[in-house]
Formats: C-alpha cells, structure tokens, sequence
C-alpha cells in the first residue's frame, strides 16, 4: 500500500517494452514472469526498490536494455540488484556450477539481501511453471532447487516461498509421492470439524490461565505430511493436526499457554497432544 505506484508503473512499461515478443516456454508473453515475481515479492510486503528491480531483473540479461541504461532511469540501487541477480543466475547454471561456487556467490550477493529475495521469488514462479519443460529439466531444476534455494529460504526465514518451493520440487522428484499426499488432502473426511474442536477446546483452557490468545489452524503443505509418511514407514499419507497460538502479552505467558495446550492434549488423547 505504501509502494510508489508511478515508479512501479514506469519500470512494468520499460519491461514490457524490452520483452515484447519474447515468449516463455509456457507459450505466455515473457512480461508474464517478472510482473509474477513482483507480484509474489509484493505479497512478502518488499519495498518499492525490490519491486521495481524484480520487474527488471530480466531485461538486463534478455533485452537490448544495458545496466547503464537502468541505472540512468532508475538509480543505482535498482541496478545494483538486477546485476546482483543476473550474476547469480550466470554462476547458477553455469558450466562451473559447484557448490562451492554458488556458495561464494551467494555470500556476494548477500551483501545486499534482497538479491537473493528476488531470485528466490524467481525461481518459485519457474517453478509453479515447470510443466512446460521437459521432464529432464523439471527434474534437474527441482534438484538444485531442493540442494541450494530451499536452504537458502530456510536461513532467511522466508518459510512462505520455503513451503511451496517444497511441494513443487516433491511434485517435480517424485510425481506418486506428491499425488499420494495431495489426493489425501482433497479428500480426507472430518478434518476441519476435528480442528474446530482442538481450537475450542485449545481457547477453553487459555481462557482459565487468563491468557490472551488467538488460536487457529495451521494447515500443514504436502512435502511436510509426506516427510512424516516416509520417516514413519506409512503405507498411507500421514499427518497430524497442526494448531498455532498466538499471545498477547508477556514471555511468560507463551510458557503458559504451552502448558494449558499440553493439559488440553492429554485429556483428548495422544493424537491432539502432538
């Protein structure tokens, strides 16, 4: 909301302009990808620069468009982070793309965050676009995804991208394992109305701590139902329900509604204790 819609509107015109008539392997107009990007850094709630780099980021490596050019139009610290993810992207997919590589390139780029930010915005658009490719490559990306990204979300803390990039890669290594997990969660029978009642039974007993708390599902992505199928040898997806407590108000009382939720659990039985 607080974002500067005439600079937003100027760099989506300028990247529209510089890939028209590039088409992505989807068979979309390319200007697809980069206002996808934007959109999924927008939802992260980054600043106006990290928008407006995202919608660029490709023009510099795809287009007649030079960094010079960008930075003229829009400051150095947007180009900055365009070469910032061109550089990755180079070092990446390159011949020379060992691990220890990509290690010191992500140390290069982390020195200015949001590179990594839009890149891993990047990539879970390609991701979610991955059928256009041939299942050789959706294998070979997913991989990488799974070897360098997925870790790169987890020391960012970025759990939102984390989780989906998770289920894509499973969808893309393991096509049974995800359709498993997936026809489960279309089809479980209860599961909601089980949940409405571990929330209020969950409520009921922060209400006699005196605590202040907001207690909701937490619906779990398929890859973290599917971990917990293979680690437990199940022949059938498994899972258990999830529920989180938000607090309002001192340290302490975490430590106590943890306690009111564990004296919850264990009067509806093992399965809701966890």
């Amino acid at each position: 909301p607080g974002g500067d819609v005439t600079l937003l509107r100027r760099a989506y015109g300028i990247a529209e302009q510089m890939h028209r008539g590039q088409m992505r392997k989807s068979g979309e107009p390319f200007i697809s990808h980069p206002l996808a990007v934007a959109q999924i850094l927008a939802d992260l709630g980054m600043d106006t620069t990290t928008l407006v780099a995202a919608l660029l980021h490709d023009t510099v490596e795809d287009t007649s468009y030079t960094l010079g050019a960008l930075e003229r139009d829009f400051g150095s610290e947007v180009a900055l982070l365009v070469d910032g993810v061109t550089k990755f992207d180079k070092v990446f997919y390159g011949a020379d793309a060992e691990a220890e590589t990509i290690r010191k390139m992500i140390v290069s780029a982390g020195r200015d965050v949001r590179v990594l930010v839009i890149k891993l915005a990047d990539r879970l658009h390609n991701m979610r676009t991955l059928d256009a490719r041939s299942r050789s490559s959706q294998v070979r990306i997913a991989t990488a995804t799974r070897d360098v990204l997925i870790p790169l979300c987890d020391r960012l803390g970025i759990q939102a991208l984390k989780r989906e990039l998770e289920d894509w890669v499973l969808r893309a290594v393991n096509p049974s394992g995800y359709a498993l997990v997936d026809d489960y969660v279309r089809h479980r029978k209860g599961w909601d109305e089980h949940l409405v009642k571990v929330t209020a039974a969950v409520d009921t007993e922060l209400s006699k701590f005196k605590i202040t708390a907001n207690v909701t599902p937490r619906p779990r992505h398929l890859y973290s139902i599917w971990k917990d199928t293979v680690n437990g040898n199940f022949t059938e997806a498994y899972d258990l329900p999830r529920v989180v407590i938000i607090v309002d108000g001192p340290d302490t009382d975490c430590y106590a509604a943890l306690g009111a939720a564990t004296c919850c659990g264990r009067r509806r039985g093992p399965r809701s204790s966890r």
